[in-house]
């Protein structure tokens, strides 16, 4: 591909490096971007990504291997987006995925990558497991099939196949089941969502992932969908009305809120728990959902709910989305983001680290684990407070 061919031919050149995308909220510590507070390097910022992409379309720098890792080091979180003070702020994330589009047309990607994309084509999640295996998760649990009830639930690769994402689909479907929700769940003919897909640049997977699901989800007659991930809850939304599915789309939170709310979900007791809160950029800055999740921490009877230095718009990303929650690019040092972000929580006081997404429930464990803070920082998604299944 060269600049002529580019999507954002026009907008791309606009970048001067200002450095705006790094920023935080609060401007002591330049980390808002993950992959920058990584590598602490300015070709992994939002801006110098640019630059690389915009000299690599116009032949200035060739193709590289290290190249492509630099752009799949690219979360999609949207901080920059938040950040950056020009016009065309909304498509900057844009660019960066548009290239990765086109490294993925040129078939030159990072091992990690293709095998990404291939464990999807193959087996419909990117783990390369046995798609018979996929409602392993709900064994020995009281969940239907879906077969006209109110809400199907959606509960996505990682919980349907990650061991700790496992536990909290289980929670969600029992405050389901707890607050008299009507859903069925696909079990092994449902198929990944897209999201990482999308974020990941290839389009042609996106379209016949979207595809498939639509007709699925319309010849059930689905009308309503409630996520267990943020990410499939964005797909969903924004992406798969470009492909003629329009459907009602919530994430577990909004409706825990309501049950909340309307009284017909039972409280849990955490009396002295010092509780905070990770922000999912998918849930929050991708879709602006930040209260939902807050009204249902809050109900918790006892605790207390504090909030970290970084959190909303301004919230640190776990690190995990663009694919890195299977490729890792960002892992293996102190300055991950994930291990930022737990010692942010800890240095919160909180002893509670909630989460809504279960990619980031899997980063951010393991990253208590490895800074040993396992003992004091429980993490644990909303639904696994309320009930442990």
């Amino acid at each position: 591909m060269n600049l002529d061919e580019y999507k954002y031919k026009d907008l791309i050149h606009r970048c001067f490096r200002c450095g705006y995308c790094k920023f935080p909220t609060h401007w002591d510590d330049v980390t808002n971007c993950p992959s920058y507070a990584r590598f602490r390097m300015e070709s992994y910022s939002n801006g110098g990504r640019l630059w690389l992409i915009y000299a690599w379309l116009t032949g200035e720098i060739p193709w590289s291997e290290h190249l492509t890792q630099i752009l799949y080091t690219c979360t999609s979180c949207k901080s920059c987006v938040e950040k950056c003070p020009l016009s065309f702020n909304e498509d900057i994330v844009n660019m960066t995925v548009a290239a990765k589009a086109a490294m993925v047309e040129m078939g030159r990607l990072p091992n990690l990558v293709k095998k990404f994309f291939q464990n999807v084509q193959l087996y419909g999640n990117p783990y390369g497991i046995d798609a018979q295996k996929r409602s392993d998760w709900m064994n020995g649990m009281p969940v239907e099939s879906y077969g006209g009830q109110e809400y199907l639930y959606y509960v996505g690769c990682e919980g349907a196949y990650d061991t700790r994402a496992q536990k909290a689909a289980r929670a969600t479907a029992q405050l389901l089941i707890d607050g008299g929700v009507s859903f069925g769940v696909l079990g092994n003919e449902e198929l990944c969502d897209g999201n990482e897909v999308d974020m990941m640049g290839e389009e042609a997977l996106l379209e016949n992932l979207a595809t498939r699901n639509i007709q699925q989800f319309s010849d059930l007659g689905v009308k309503n969908i409630i996520t267990l991930s943020p990410h499939a809850y964005n797909v969903f939304k924004n992406k798969y009305p470009e492909f003629g599915g329009h459907f009602n789309v919530y994430h577990s939170t909004q409706i825990f809120a309501d049950l909340v709310k309307a009284g017909r979900l039972s409280l849990p007791d955490k009396s002295g728990a010092r509780i905070t809160f990770h922000d999912p950029c998918f849930l929050g800055r991708w879709n602006d959902e930040y209260t939902a999740p807050r009204k249902v921490i809050k109900a918790v009877k006892g605790a207390d709910f504090i909030e970290m230095d970084r959190s909303k718009k301004g919230a640190l990303c776990c690190g995990g989305g663009g694919g890195n929650f299977y490729t890792d690019f960002l892992g293996g040092s102190e300055e991950s983001p994930a291990r930022i972000r737990v010692r942010e929580a800890r240095d919160a006081k909180a002893d509670i680290l909630a989460v809504a997404c279960p990619n980031c429930l899997t980063m951010l464990e393991d990253a208590a684990k490895a800074e040993g803070l396992d003992d004091q920082l429980k993490v644990m998604d909303i639904a696994e407070i309320f009930c442990q299944v």
